[in-house]
């Protein structure tokens, strides 16, 4: 029989959900904190339920029973960290909105910590559609998150009407990604003001309205 666990669940709950307070939100962040931990140290195919929840003191079974298999933490860890992700920048204009996504993009790129755990959800995603999905809605997310910034440039006049505001912020930080994922080349503020700075060109000049939208 597994001996009860230092922190445990009060009932059970589909894999991945999430459900708020006390001791259910304890359990919920050692697990998550182990899963990181798990992937930094040996990335997502060695990822093991059983080990995440001995390192996060957690019964094997509440793990299993609420987050069901290793895509379930994945799913589950990308949510938290579309959750806790820093709000979005009101700089009062789109140069100065662009530069402060650029530059969370290249410190969490970069961040010792984080930077392993993207570069392991990231190659287990090309390779399983259920983690491509989680990763998927956590981009999904963040430019909702951020697609304000671009609405309000174009409400100020600084960019045409009809331009997509998730089409302005993946011409962002899609370099930077590139070098991240793709090239493995070293990421610096340069790489980052460059991407801002064709970005906003692009912007500027039309390249992201919508096609059929009506010029202003």
């Amino acid at each position: 029989m597994e001996q009860e666990s230092r922190l445990s669940t009060e009932q059970s709950a589909t894999p991945g959900t999430v459900r708020p307070g006390g001791r259910t939100a304890k359990v919920r962040a050692a697990v998550l904190e182990a899963t990181q931990d798990a992937l930094v140290e040996q990335g997502f195919h060695a990822l093991n339920m059983d080990r995440v929840a001995a390192a996060a003191g957690v019964g094997k079974t509440t793990v299993y029973r609420r987050w069901g298999t290793p895509i379930g933490l994945i799913t589950d860890l990308l949510r938290d960290m579309a959750e806790q992700s820093l709000p979005a920048a009101d700089t009062g204009g789109l140069e100065g909105d662009l530069r402060a996504n650029a530059e969370l993009v290249l410190k969490t790129l970069t961040d010792p910590r984080m930077g392993p755990v993207f570069q392991a959800v990231i190659a287990s995603a090309a390779c399983d559609e259920e983690c491509a999905t989680a990763l998927n809605g956590f981009y999904a997310t963040r430019l909702r998150e951020w697609a304000p910034a671009v609405e309000r440039a174009v409400a100020r006049g600084e960019i045409p009407a009809g331009t997509e505001a998730t089409e302005v912020l993946r011409a962002v930080s899609a370099p930077l990604y590139y070098r991240f994922a793709i090239s493995r080349e070293p990421l610096t503020t340069a790489d980052a003001q460059r991407s801002v700075a064709a970005a906003l060109a692009g912007a500027r000049a039309g390249a992201f309205r919508a096609p059929g939208s009506p010029r202003g």
